[in-house]
């Protein structure tokens, strides 16, 4: 359950393959296990903004004061080939060594699926005597033959004053075992077109959107025994800010919208508790709270979707252009 929790969020990789892999990375040495987790983790977490960022408008008309909707929306992101793999450079680590002597060879990330890349760390111990620890690097998302980010959340939009109105979104916080995964949100959208004298006249509806959303996650696996030590644990963290221009129709019951927007965001994985590395030249060396990792992103995002609303039932479907392209499919439930 840990395990699909973590896939099905994102906060994948490292963390849901981390009772066979903190070992292994820590005993690299904290500067190499850091290093390659940043790259290793990057493109999960660029995805996973993206994909937390979607869903926030099915239309650029505001509702009427005290209008409402509530909305069940999911939506995936294809990955594309260039981020399931990073070029690993031994000459970018302080000890860490392929097997076969190459120098630098593509590794797979988070959403990747390389098998068999074989590593090691040696040093001297004490005078004469070397250590060496062998271990294989870990494969992503695609060994599991999952190709795409997931995201899911419930969200609420209510009409205020005129043209305005105000979106909150979530994903109840999940607590099974040690995870502990939710997220929340809040948005405003302000109908422009709302203030022209002819507006009822005018086809099509204008409007700007502000969003914010933040997820937080956590994996205590203390309890697994995989490395000696206490209160071990992954906490991960993202945050994004979304401004979008919306267009859409303003028809009975089919209508159509486009937005161009603007994504900024930022997570931040750490890896926290005491750990005593269990093989190599920093054997028997005791670790607390080892190391951070983070991951910004930034774009344009371009929308386009169709609305369909039949009383106090809509659905909607979008498809998004960006670093992580996204179609969107949302279930909404209104009235007025």
């Amino acid at each position: 359950m840990k395990k699909i929790l973590f896939i099905t969020l994102l906060l994948s990789g490292l963390l849901s393959t981390a009772q066979q892999n903190v070992n292994d990375l820590l005993a690299a040495g904290v500067d190499d296990a850091q290093r390659f987790t940043n790259d290793y983790l990057a493109p999960a977490s660029e995805g996973l903004m993206y994909g937390m960022s979607n869903g926030w408008f099915n239309s650029a008309k505001a509702k009427p004061f005290l209008g409402f909707e509530i909305s069940i929306i999911g939506n995936i992101s294809p990955v594309k080939d260039g981020k399931k793999s990073f070029v690993l450079n031994t000459a970018d680590y302080e000890n860490l060594q392929f097997t076969d002597g190459s120098v630098s060879k593509e590794v797979a990330t988070a959403l990747g699926d390389i098998e068999g890349i074989e590593v090691y760390v040696e040093g001297e111990v004490a005078p004469g005597v070397t250590e060496r620890a062998e271990f294989t690097l870990p494969t992503g998302l695609a060994s599991e033959n999952v190709n795409f980010v997931p995201t899911a959340f419930l969200q609420a939009s209510v009409g205020l004053f005129k043209g305005t109105e105000v979106k909150m979104r979530f994903f109840p916080k999940v607590d099974s075992d040690d995870v502990k995964v939710g997220f929340y949100g809040f948005g405003v959208q302000h109908e422009f077109t709302e203030w022209l004298p002819v507006d009822n006249l005018f086809p099509v509806a204008i409007s700007g959107l502000i969003g914010y959303t933040h997820l937080d996650g956590s994996y205590d696996f203390t309890d697994t025994g995989v490395v000696d030590g206490e209160n071990q644990r992954f906490e991960t963290g993202a945050n994004t800010w979304v401004f979008q221009a919306i267009a859409s129709t303003k028809l009975p019951v089919i209508n159509f919208y486009g937005s161009l927007g603007y994504l900024t965001g930022k997570s931040q994985t750490d890896l926290l508790g005491t750990y005593v590395v269990q093989s190599g030249p920093f054997q028997e060396e005791t670790i607390t709270d080892p190391f951070s990792v983070s991951k910004k992103a930034s774009g344009v995002k371009a929308t386009l979707g169709t609305k369909l609303k039949l009383s106090f039932f809509r659905l909607n479907v979008d498809y998004t252009l960006a670093e992580f392209n996204s179609l969107n499919v949302g279930v909404n439930f209104g009235f007025r």
